[in-house]
């Protein structure tokens, strides 16, 4: 399959990125400003593609040098005018549910710390399976949830097949992803002191659904909401790029992380933080397969009048980045874009996916939660079609997404455009509330 270099122009405003959510996509997006026919301002964002995988700067020119890759004949150059936008959210909309709804009334039992994605800095501490399989069963309390999700608190065997997806054993099959259930599969090429090298993440176009966990491979999965991934091997990428999931090895499933025994772990039960949808639609919110992929494919399909759980990581406490601690992202979908067509790297051509308008930021750290709101620049510019408001105990202060500005502020009085709000909670509970425009 040859690669193409994708060309995607938005009519979009420029800004500066927000500290929490800045996590590390090693991916390449180049973005240039011309000037069209009429006069207007135009950002010109060009990504190098192969397939449906977004390749990094430095592999795409590497690639091109040696002669493995070359350029497509000609780019695809797509417009996104903001007044499309509410009539593909329509077209688009389907009903899916592939992670189920939890309601805070029958909460039962507590979380334990962990954490998961974007960047930071501290050093972990060190986990234990005793530890782990002690938060996994007091996983209700602190998190809205009616029951323990299945096979979650689980220790896993180490016994099955790699075609067979571990469903059994907490982890959540996104099948239409087309790779067997996994949410991302990165076939390892070679290893040195620097750790693996010449990574292959597989689409569903090079493997066969339940034959994409292969031989060597590190396979990873979804967990349900208000739970992350416990599993990622010591050795990472060698030039940063990060590595997650269980192995397949000799035939077998294996896990990768020793200090867990089961697949999935809570989020710190030191904060309580959900997502509430009293939206007339649904959203899909995307946690970003970290590390992994790096691609937002851990879905929650936000329906109205519900409210999920969002595993917030103990960054002391979860997986760390070149020594650095590491908080989780969460991409959030206009309404009513299926999670299928929103969970996924998207060429550009519509505000979805990696170009979803706005993320959320979340991890704990030193004492308190760190929660934000921010755009998903310097990706996009286009506008979330709802109001994000964070509600809550014990929060630092405001932040509140809505009408394209993010607001702050004891009255909400200082707005930005695209620099977005950062509130800290010192404990409790606390929600980001989507509601109507």
């Amino acid at each position: 399959m040859k690669p193409l270099l994708l060309s995607s122009c938005a009519i979009f405003a420029t800004a500066s990125a927000l500290a929490l959510g800045s996590h590390r996509h090693h991916h390449f997006h180049r973005r240039d400003t011309i000037e069209n026919e009429d006069g207007l301002k135009i950002n010109v964002v060009t990504v190098c593609a192969l397939g449906d995988i977004i390749l990094s700067e430095k592999e795409c020119e590497e690639g091109i040098a040696a002669g493995r890759l070359r350029y497509a004949d000609s780019p695809v150059s797509t417009v996104i005018p903001t007044s499309s936008a509410a009539a593909f959210f329509k077209a688009k909309a389907k009903p899916t549910s592939y992670i189920t709804s939890v309601t805070k009334a029958e909460t039962t039992a507590k979380v334990e710390p962990t954490s998961s994605s974007s960047s930071s800095s501290s050093t972990p501490e060190p986990s234990t399976t005793s530890k782990q399989a002690q938060s996994s069963s007091e996983a209700s309390s602190s998190a809205p949830t009616s029951s323990i999700p299945q096979g979650i608190d689980t220790d896993f065997p180490e016994n099955l097949p790699c075609h067979v997806f571990p469903s059994e054993y907490g982890a959540v099959a996104i099948d239409y992803m087309g790779l067997g259930g996994w949410i991302g599969v990165q076939a390892m090429g070679s290893t040195s002191a620097a750790g693996y090298d010449n990574i292959e993440t597989m689409v569903s176009s090079l493997c066969s659904g339940s034959e994409c966990c292969k031989e060597g491979a590190m396979c990873s999965y979804a967990c349900p909401a208000g739970y992350q991934k416990s599993q990622w091997p010591a050795m990472q990428g060698a030039t940063g790029q990060s590595v997650g999931g269980i192995q397949c090895k000799n035939g077998k499933l294996r896990l990768t992380n020793s200090a867990y025994s089961t697949l999935c772990i809570p989020g710190t039960s030191k904060v309580n933080v959900t997502v509430k949808n009293n939206l007339s639609g649904s959203s899909a919110v995307c946690r970003t397969d970290y590390p992994g992929t790096e691609a937002m494919t851990i879905p929650i399909d936000t329906q109205p009048g519900k409210e999920y759980p969002l595993a917030c990581p103990d960054e002391a406490d979860y997986y760390q980045h070149q020594g650095s601690s590491t908080s989780a992202q969460y991409y959030v979908n206009s309404m009513d874009v299926a999670v299928e067509d929103a969970c996924v790297w998207s060429n550009g051509d519509q505000p979805v996916g990696n170009w979803a308008p706005l993320n959320l930021g979340v991890g704990y750290k030193d004492g308190r939660a760190w929660l934000a709101i921010f755009q998903n620049k310097p990706t996009t510019y286009a506008r979330l079609n709802f109001t994000v408001e964070l509600v809550g105990d014990n929060m630092s202060g405001k932040c509140k997404y809505s009408n394209g500005q993010y607001c702050l502020g004891d009255d909400y009085d200082n707005c930005n455009e695209n620099d977005g709000c950062t509130v800290s909670v010192s404990g409790g509970d606390v929600a980001f509330v989507f509601s109507d425009e």
